[in-house]
């Protein structure tokens, strides 16, 4: 197995590249999410690119238009179908053993994925996907609130500040109301993402880091029978545990060969 950086073109901008090399007919396309260049949170992405590769899996991932070593405007994740379908040719033409392609993104390159119909993938790993819009950056799960809530309720020190005058009430009402919310109201850019998704074909599954406040967002925000969701306990947005780390290579392996 060996890494190679490369370079393609999108919609006459040169986007840089990077693929681990591997036998497999099956690839997976790595999207970056946020601003993030292809080497992902703390180095993450490069990271699991290198083991998926050793399982003898291709593994794609690229800079999108603006980000990186990548020419060209920054679209934001709302408007980056045509540099997730310019990548998923570039890995076909650079591996052309490669038959069917899953595509993996974290938050808003999840969110990504969805909005472009899967952008010509033939499966999809969704991981945390945001929901929140622009104007809603300070929203938090409910659910979330109340736990936290709980779990001060639990410590004799919070206690005592609240006895003591140490807490401003002000703060903690808005907090208490947020809590007894029965959700977050639905936002726009997670109706957009529903119906994009609906016009996908192939297989999905939503991975839920359950310590992550977008995944929370997201739970509430999303169908709750979907059985095509999975959650990992104790874990955070980017995985950064080993147990996280772990499962999350576990599930896109899964996810690779059906």
């Amino acid at each position: 197995m060996s890494r190679m950086p490369l370079s393609f073109e999108c919609q006459g901008k040169r986007c840089g590249a990077t693929l681990d090399t591997a036998p497999g007919a099956t690839g997976l396309l790595i999207v970056s999410g946020g601003n993030e260049i292809r080497a992902g949170a703390f180095n993450g992405q490069a990271r699991l690119a290198a083991e998926i590769a050793a399982k003898g899996f291709p593994v794609f991932r690229f800079d999108r238009r603006g980000i990186g070593d990548s020419e060209g405007e920054n679209r934001e994740f709302r408007r980056s179908r045509k540099d997730i379908a310019s990548a998923l040719l570039a890995f076909r033409a650079i591996a052309p053993q490669v038959e069917r392609v899953v595509g993996f993104g974290n938050c808003d390159a999840a969110s990504a994925l969805m909005l472009a119909e899967g952008a010509g993938c033939d499966a999809l790993v969704l991981s945390n996907p945001w929901t929140i819009d622009e104007h809603e950056a300070a929203v938090q799960a409910p659910s979330a609130l109340r736990s936290r809530y709980v779990e001060k309720l639990k410590n004799p020190r919070e206690v005592l500040r609240l006895l003591t005058g140490g807490v401003d009430l002000r703060k903690l009402a808005s907090g208490v109301r947020q809590a007894s919310a029965s959700g977050p109201p639905r936002s726009k850019l997670a109706g957009e993402m529903e119906r994009g998704l609906a016009g996908f074909v192939g297989p999905v599954r939503i991975l839920l880091a359950e310590n992550d406040r977008t995944a929370q967002v997201f739970a509430e925000r999303w169908d709750s029978s979907d059985s095509r969701i999975v959650r990992c306990p104790g874990a955070g947005h980017a995985y950064a545990e080993a147990h996280a780390r772990t499962w999350l290579r576990e599930q896109i392996l899964e996810a690779l060969r059906v």
